[in-house]
């Protein structure tokens, strides 16, 4: 049953189809950021819970990985259902842990279910090839095969959608499944649960532990895990990557990044205003698809800013239970701290300051900032550069097309770029030439569809296989090539 957070509640593991106290002996406190308040508290695993977690996930793997295909995917329709029913009071408590809008957590979880959605066609995807006469009187076959118990480590960013990613493929095509959710708001990934206990999952299949690096380390080594899915900053997606990989785990790490928009003097400059302000700001600007630098065409930059900061200016600020709300808190005080720094070292290195988040009329209480824009950014400045994961938006001008191009190309990140345009060559020109794994035009935030995978590139990935999609199907399993000959008696 999914309800809102209870006084105190503290965040336990789900394993082996059960809820159990974690025995780590340390706990962190969970917060409303948009208050400040509270909420209850986490539990931390000890190494014993999570050998415990990865023992049944494994024995569960036995029966699980021989069910019929068929019948794996009944409880994910049963687990669709469910998350659909549940959305709003889900929405609820995302939003009184994490802070985004109650708009933004709708649309996050429709998200996630629509990736339950495609898994529930493993029956066809999983399907891998068949070639008679591959070779005189001798048939090929190709068949896929679970690998066995894995792992995604999860950020706090999205706590509902981006566990989505994982489990439906993870669970569809056999295998058993450990999800390691951010410390930050647990309880979304705890209701989650709730719903597979209720779909009707054997036990073992879906489990939950929660903790901190510590527990990452383990799990991410442990010998009872074949495969591991992260999404987090650069520099630990880097480390997952590196020391899952050295254990022998198969990886998929998604990065950082700093997006950029290019808006090109075709494009209508109303719209590719609207669109950066929601892609730079929604979600506090804690996305790994946000736009946080706009490249703009010099012959309309001034005319582009100008409007730009008019969309900016007009957003309310608040909590995301609020209606009317456009924006709500960073996810804590420490985060909000650290962008705050990043808005002074701005300052600090020139850029004009064209709209300061910092004097926008915002809550007392919590953890809020207002939209914040740059203008005339330095490429190498430092806010035009590192992640900053806040509503901050940097400005840059760019001679011409193809200058802009080159500047959305000097970033270390790929994870996603938009162009806004209204001329098809220069779509096609940015298309083929832009260094990024979502490529976006006259589109504000590149989001893949659940039936495609989610891109990445350069410092925003580390592995070979994506999430979602086809990519998700091959990830997750082992391809075996079954060759047969019958010769004549």
């Amino acid at each position: 049953m999914v309800d809102p957070i209870g006084d105190g509640e503290v965040a336990h593991n789900y394993v082996g189809g059960e809820w159990r106290e974690a025995t780590g002996g340390e706990s962190l406190n969970v917060e409303n950021p948009a208050t400040g308040d509270q909420l209850g508290s986490i539990a931390f695993s000890s190494a014993d819970d999570e050998d415990e977690a990865i023992a049944l996930a494994n024995g569960a793997f036995e029966e699980w990985s021989t069910t019929a295909v068929e019948e794996r995917i009944q409880p994910l329709f049963r687990f669709k259902q469910l998350l659909e029913e549940h959305q709003e009071s889900l929405a609820e408590v995302l939003v009184t842990e994490h802070g985004k809008t109650k708009a933004e957590a709708m649309g996050e979880i429709r998200r996630g279910i629509e990736n339950v959605e495609v898994a529930c066609g493993i029956p066809t995807m999983m399907q891998a090839g068949h070639l008679p006469h591959a070779a005189p009187n001798i048939d090929e076959t190709a068949v896929r095969q679970p690998l066995g118990t894995v792992v995604a480590v999860t950020p706090f960013n999205f706590p509902a959608m981006i566990p989505l990613w994982f489990l439906p493929y993870a669970v569809a095509t056999g295998n058993t499944f450990v999800l390691k959710p951010s410390e930050r708001d647990p309880f979304t990934a705890n209701r989650i649960a709730s719903l597979v206990d209720e779909a009707g999952f054997p036990d073992g299949v879906v489990n939950v532990v929660h903790g901190g690096p510590d527990t990452v380390n383990r799990l991410i080594t442990h010998d009872g895990i074949e495969a591991v899915s992260f999404v987090g900053s650069t520099p630990i997606a880097q480390h997952v990557y590196e020391t899952a990989a050295g254990a022998g785990k198969r990886v998929q790490a998604q990065g950082g990044a700093k997006n950029h928009v290019v808006v090109s003097a075709n494009a209508n400059l109303q719209f590719a205003a609207e669109q950066t302000c929601s892609s730079a700001f929604a979600n506090a600007g804690q996305r790994c698809l946000a736009n946080p630098v706009a490249v703009v065409e010099d012959e309309v930059y001034d005319e582009f800013a100008e409007l730009l900061v008019d969309e900016a200016r007009a957003m309310e600020i608040g909590s995301g239970l609020e209606e009317g709300t456009d924006m709500g808190p960073l996810v804590s005080g420490p985060h909000r701290d650290s962008v705050l720094e990043y808005v002074e070292t701005g300052v600090e290195e020139g850029a004009e300051l064209l709209l300061d988040g910092r004097e926008q009329e915002v809550p007392e209480a919590g953890y809020h900032l207002g939209a914040t824009v740059f203008g005339d950014v330095d490429p190498d400045a430092t806010i035009a550069r590192e992640e900053i994961f806040g509503p901050v938006l940097a400005l840059i001008r760019a001679e011409d097309f193809d200058d802009a191009v080159s500047l959305v190309n000097r970033s270390q990140f790929g994870n996603a770029a938009s162009l806004f345009t209204s001329d098809g060559g220069e779509a096609r020109q940015f298309r083929l030439e832009v260094d990024a794994g979502n490529v976006g035009v006259n589109v504000g935030t590149a989001a893949a569809m659940a039936f495609f995978h989610f891109g990445g590139d350069k410092d925003s990935f580390f592995g070979d296989l994506h999430a979602q999609g086809d990519d998700a199907v091959r990830f997750y399993t082992d391809e075996t090539v079954y060759i047969e000959r019958w010769p004549d008696n």
